[in-house]
């Protein structure tokens, strides 16, 4: 399942304002439950958040999980109008963000997921543009354009 598949329009944001990464952590996942226990969310990014960072760097990052609490895939895109400390190796602050939650028993699938995500972000004219687009629905058309590139 392409990343464009789990991300409805809704989950694509550009008014999200955190204070810190733990903040960024909590407003994505509520962005992310829809109907699923926030709570399970949060805990499912954190988790993977201790295993190591997922800022990629060059202002990217990808905070992912897996959770039993979900049975379906589910993903949102934000671009932050201030950039956060995210803890990348490149030490970049972070604009750019692609989050995605999956079931516990989707490891190919949920790696099928991050490798495509890293490919999008590793073009530096879809980053320009992603930062470019003046909305939501702009920014949207930019991930499909480049997912699709």
């Amino acid at each position: 399942m392409p990343f464009l598949d789990l991300l409805p329009v809704e989950r694509v944001r550009t008014d999200l304002l955190p204070r810190d990464k733990n903040d960024l952590i909590d407003q994505l996942a509520a962005l992310l439950a829809n109907g699923t226990d926030v709570t399970a969310v949060r805990d499912a990014l954190r988790a993977r958040e201790r295993l190591g960072g997922t800022g990629l760097g060059h202002g990217v990052a990808i905070p992912h999980g897996r959770s039993s609490a979900v049975e379906h895939a589910s993903a949102a895109f934000v671009r932050l109008a201030t950039p956060i400390d995210f803890g990348a190796d490149d030490g970049v602050p972070v604009d750019l963000v692609a989050v995605l939650l999956v079931p516990a028993h989707f490891t190919d699938q949920h790696l099928k997921l991050l490798a495509e995500l890293a490919e999008l972000f590793s073009n530096a004219a879809v980053t320009s543009e992603l930062r470019s687009a003046p909305d939501a629905a702009a920014l949207r058309e930019a991930l499909q354009k480049g997912l699709r590139a």
